[in-house]
């Protein structure tokens, strides 16, 4: 374990649009994939409002005996701060999202110690866009995610957009990465 805390890369665990290589790349600068592996005994889920997406917006929920597949990310420590401003993810804890570790299991049944973001407010359950299920079964697909996982997603219940999405943001959070803390003092 003590290796793990003394490299300079963060491994994370994404299983949701980050999935998208499109998608990935445009918010990381040299995002590398180390392994496909799952999160045991979780799910994904659609909870709240994404304006981006215009439904239910992705995290994980707990479901005993059910597996979460994604893609565990060798990202830099300032690629790692770039996708944690993409998804608000804040040390104060007053962000949107937040940095949970986990463990997860590639199909060699090897484990590894990696960082996850989920949802901090999960809200009401709701249904996401066709157009937003698809970005993310592009992903699982590019990464040649299990598939019988492919299909569990893609039969999910959905609805369509009200608006052509993804909605790009007015403001880029990819710029509050590269901002300091330091105030000089």
């Amino acid at each position: 374990m003590r290796d793990f805390y003394s490299r300079s890369f963060q491994l994370y665990f994404v299983y949701g649009s980050d999935m998208n290589h499109e998608q990935i790349i445009s918010r990381c600068s040299k995002p590398e994939v180390f392994a496909v592996a799952c999160l045991k005994d979780h799910r994904i889920s659609f909870s709240g409002y994404s304006k981006t997406w215009d439904g239910g917006d992705e995290s994980i929920i707990r479901v005993p005996g059910e597996n979460l597949w994604g893609v565990i990310y060798k990202l830099s420590f300032s690629d790692a701060d770039r996708l944690d401003a993409w998804q608000d993810v804040r040390l104060d804890g007053n962000g949107s999202h937040f940095l949970c570790p986990a463990e997860v299991m590639d199909a060699k049944e090897n484990l590894y110690p990696v960082l996850l973001i989920k949802k901090s407010i999960l809200g009401e359950p709701e249904r996401p866009t066709e157009e937003y299920l698809r970005h993310i079964v592009s992903g699982a697909r590019f990464h040649a995610l299990p598939s019988g996982y492919i299909e569990k997603l893609k039969n999910m219940s959905t609805r369509k957009a009200s608006f052509p999405v993804p909605k790009k943001s007015k403001f880029d959070r990819s710029i509050l990465a590269n901002l300091s803390c330091d105030c000089g003092a």
